[in-house]
């Protein structure tokens, strides 16, 4: 009787399936265990992310007009800068001012531009 089961096992190829189940949960617990002496450990950082601080981001675009409305009785300055870029096709500020010279100022330093070029495409509106 053990002698037609053995051969029976041999032909459903059991003798290879019945020990991975097995060799299955070994490899689990031993992952686990690995994985769980892993991530217990400490690890200090040589650099701290600081949260508190502004990055300002510079771009270059190339300014085909600037709009500026300004309303003298709220004080300010509504900008509209169109670009030629595909992706940023328009800026747009409020400047607490309604100098001329100081909103010129303020646009160049934004953009990045010499004021002088500003001044060629800038088209003032005034509302009261």
């Amino acid at each position: 009787m053990w002698h037609i089961r053995k051969n029976w096992l041999q032909g459903l190829g059991l003798e290879f399936w019945l020990p991975l189940p097995l060799v299955a949960v070994v490899f689990w617990l031993g992952c686990s265990f690995l994985a769980a002496q892993e991530l217990s450990q400490s690890y200090s950082t040589e650099k701290k992310l600081q949260s508190d601080t502004q990055l300002e981001a510079r771009l270059s675009v190339n300014v085909l007009l600037i709009n500026a409305v300004v309303n003298r009785t709220k004080r300010i300055t509504q900008v509209e800068v169109e670009t030629a870029d595909p992706i940023l096709k328009r800026l747009e500020l409020e400047l607490p001012t309604i100098e001329f010279s100081q909103i010129e100022v303020t646009i160049a330093q934004e953009l990045g531009l010499p004021r002088q070029d500003v001044r060629k495409l800038i088209r003032y509106e005034i509302v009261d």
